[in-house]
């Protein structure tokens, strides 16, 4: 063969690769699924990657999925149960409160995960095209890890007060996706924020702060004034913290209301989250 063939075979194999065209996404809402399920492999990546890279060169390890509720849970028996009295719904106040911080902390930690998420992986979105929104939802799955083992602890606490769960325990698993929803739909608004303006990584802890005691973790709902009732369920944590100590404790009375409430008000946040989400996605590489 001669060179001149050569080069034209050679050209002809150039034309023969497809050209993938990347352009910004259009209409209000723009969410491409079955891209998504595309990258499904680099999202298990992402969330192995933050496990891995969280206990690493770690003394306690994992066991410091543990400590945080159980210290937390100890500080709020002796602060409101014991001093200020509390009231607990009928149930022994350490598993009332701990049962509280389980979501608590899986949706706060998500939280903050998920709002510095995209600064954090500024090297990869500025060199390469991936649905941006893979970052934030992997950081918000990476949590799932640390609320399974201290849900070990809660199963003995449960055994240890006698506390036989009911046939709600089954409604468990939707509870907790409303609270990893409820992160993912406030973290899509936070991160998007937070590439352009930082001072929102700094406003995060405070923020977790004031909204933790907004919510029912050291209270029951009860003790909520009725008058008060509608607009405190707007808070989507309530409605997951009034819904897991019902599926978990098989508390008898559940507000549903406030359950049902909190959940529309997570829907609304999602959505509206997802679309200024993709209607900012196409000036992060620029700006990070």
């Amino acid at each position: 063969m001669s060179v001149v063939e050569s080069k034209v075979g050679h050209a002809a194999r150039t034309v023969a690769v497809p050209v993938r065209i990347i352009e910004p996404s259009r209409g209000w809402l723009a969410l491409d699924f079955k891209e998504l399920w595309d990258y499904r492999e680099l999202l298990y990546f992402l969330i192995w990657r933050d496990v891995k890279v969280k206990y690493k060169q770690s003394i306690i390890g994992v066991g410091w999925a543990i400590l945080q509720p159980l210290l937390t849970m100890i500080i709020f028996t002796l602060v409101f149960k014991k001093i200020a009295d509390v009231p607990s719904d009928n149930i022994p106040y350490p598993v009332f409160t701990y049962t509280a911080l389980l979501p608590w902390n899986l949706f706060s930690g998500a939280l903050n995960r998920s709002t510095v998420s995209l600064v954090a992986q500024s090297n990869l979105i500025s060199k390469v095209y991936f649905p941006r929104m893979i970052v934030p939802i992997a950081a918000i799955l990476a949590g799932v890890v640390d609320f399974a083992i201290a849900f070990l602890v809660l199963l003995g606490m449960m055994f240890w007060y006698n506390i036989v769960p009911t046939t709600a325990v089954l409604s468990l698993p939707l509870f907790i996706t409303i609270a990893l929803l409820t992160a993912l739909s406030v973290g899509l608004w936070l991160a998007a924020v937070n590439v352009r303006y930082r001072d929102v990584g700094h406003a995060i802890p405070f923020l977790v702060q004031i909204w933790m005691f907004a919510s029912p973790v050291a209270y029951p709902i009860s003790a909520v004034p009725e008058k008060w009732r509608l607009l405190y369920s707007l808070n989507p944590l309530a409605g997951v913290i009034e819904g897991f100590r019902w599926a978990t404790l098989g508390k008898e009375s559940p507000d549903f209301a406030v359950i049902a409430v909190s959940t529309v008000a997570t829907i609304a946040l999602l959505v509206s989250g997802i679309i200024y989400f993709k209607r900012t996605e196409r000036t992060f590489a620029d700006l990070i």
